[in-house]
């Protein structure tokens, strides 16, 4: 038999309480273990989605993914490997699990203090995830903010386009990645949407804004017409100021001054529908992440 990868995702999971940070960990009956939560991706799904409908699905507990952490590879107990993607995660409202009704798969859900999970989680692998974290936590990066950077997606021929060029639509291949973007900018619960002033742009994270019930504020600095490397720097600079995490659609010209203005290359450049997410603090970049439509 062919040994098989199979892809997983999950994540660390985290809060404050009184005084304390205290990361999320359940126990599975089957294997009489604690871990994080994690799982198997589904057919088509991604990492970033599953690690979210984990984390829900085993604890209850609707979560915003932060920073990447690590990846793990393991020899399965069957004939193959697992890989397994962590991120961090910050809960969406609720956090109590005390309601949390033990099944046969996940029978118990507890939120414990970092200092004290390391004894309890069973795995080595998994004590060296929570060490990932704690080497975070030591310089603050669980606490990043998240922009996402957004290349607006398949839009119509320009050349054969008759109307306005800020009117140009996207095309029906335009349409469905702006459906499946929605899902990997609702993994990492951005609840402030901007936009260039551009019929693409504004398309392009419509479906997303209407998922979440947001509105989408237009920013002119953002558009392809006229862009100034000024203007789009200071809006680069409003948009790592914002308290909330936020995406931002904009267009392939004006990239390049998003980039400088964050100090990255970006390279090669984001395709149509393809999204940067950049985790910062302070002003600084500590990490980022691509995903394509």
């Amino acid at each position: 038999m062919v040994a098989q990868t199979v892809e997983a995702a999950g994540a660390v999971t985290w809060r404050r309480a009184d005084g304390h940070t205290e990361v999320l960990l359940i126990h599975r009956p089957k294997y009489d273990d604690w871990s994080f939560p994690k799982g198997k991706l589904d057919r088509g799904e991604r990492a970033v989605h599953a690690s979210v409908r984990e984390v829900e699905e085993e604890t209850g507990v609707r979560v915003r993914l932060g920073m990447p952490l690590v990846t793990h590879e393991y020899e399965m107990r069957t004939n193959g490997t697992k890989r397994v993607h962590y991120w961090t995660a910050r809960p969406i409202g609720a956090d109590d699990v005390s309601a949390y009704a033990p099944n046969h798969e996940v029978d118990g859900v507890r939120w414990v203090r970092l200092r004290d999970a390391s004894a309890l989680l069973t795995y080595e692998r998994d004590r060296d995830v929570l060490d990932a974290f704690r080497t975070l936590k030591r310089r603050k990066l669980h606490k990043t903010r998240t922009l996402v950077v957004l290349r607006h997606a398949d839009a119509r021929s320009r050349s054969r386009w008759k109307g306005p060029d800020t009117e140009r639509t996207l095309t029906k291949a335009g349409d469905r990645q702006a459906v499946r973007l929605a899902a990997t900018l609702q993994a990492y619960g951005l609840s402030d949407i901007v936009s260039s002033d551009a019929a693409r742009c504004i398309a392009t994270v419509t479906p997303y804004a209407d998922a979440v019930a947001a509105d989408i504020v237009l920013d002119p600095r953002l558009a392809e017409e006229g862009a100034r490397p000024k203007r789009v720097r200071k809006a680069t600079y409003d948009l790592l100021d914002n308290r909330s995490p936020v995406v931002a659609a904009t267009h392939r010209p004006v990239l390049p001054y998003v980039a400088d203005a964050l100090g990255l290359e970006i390279d090669p450049p984001l395709a149509t529908g393809e999204m940067l997410v950049v985790h910062h603090r302070n002003g600084e970049i500590a990490a980022t992440e691509r995903h394509p439509a």
